[in-house]
């Protein structure tokens, strides 16, 4: 199972969706609450990733291609995402579907590979007013 905060990805993936936004002036992108990319044609919302139903085919090959195209192993792409190494073997090997945030993020890398790995690597500004 993948455990990755969806408060921790919203702030990590907002400022990449602004820049996908910048970078195809014609799309207009929203990360919304449960982890969806959605982009805004004529005021109706159209997801950028197919719903679950429609994933399950293709999730194999699509994991294995970022990965690939990224020139990554499946430990490198496992840490630089912050999963288990497992997670990215479920994934390719169809035994697992990524789901929500899983699934946002991917959508991400599939179009800025290296700033979502940037943004993944740089360090989580923390609130120094908590305790």
């Amino acid at each position: 199972m993948v455990r990755i905060e969806v408060a921790r990805l919203h702030r990590l993936l907002t400022p990449l969706a602004d820049d996908l936004i910048m970078t195809h002036q014609l799309q207009r992108l929203r990360l919304k609450a449960d982890g969806r990319i959605v982009e805004l044609r004529d005021g109706r919302e159209c997801p950028l990733v197919p719903d679950e139903s429609a994933m399950s085919g293709p999730a194999v090959p699509v994991v294995r291609d970022l990965r690939r195209r990224a020139r990554l192993t499946q430990i490198e792409f496992a840490t630089r995402l912050g999963v288990p190494v497992e997670t990215i073997r479920n994934w390719e090997q169809g035994k697992r579907i990524p789901r929500g945030p899983a699934r946002a993020l991917l959508s991400v890398i599939s179009h800025a590979p290296e700033t979502v790995f940037a943004a993944l690597a740089a360090p989580v500004a923390r609130n120094s007013s908590a305790p």
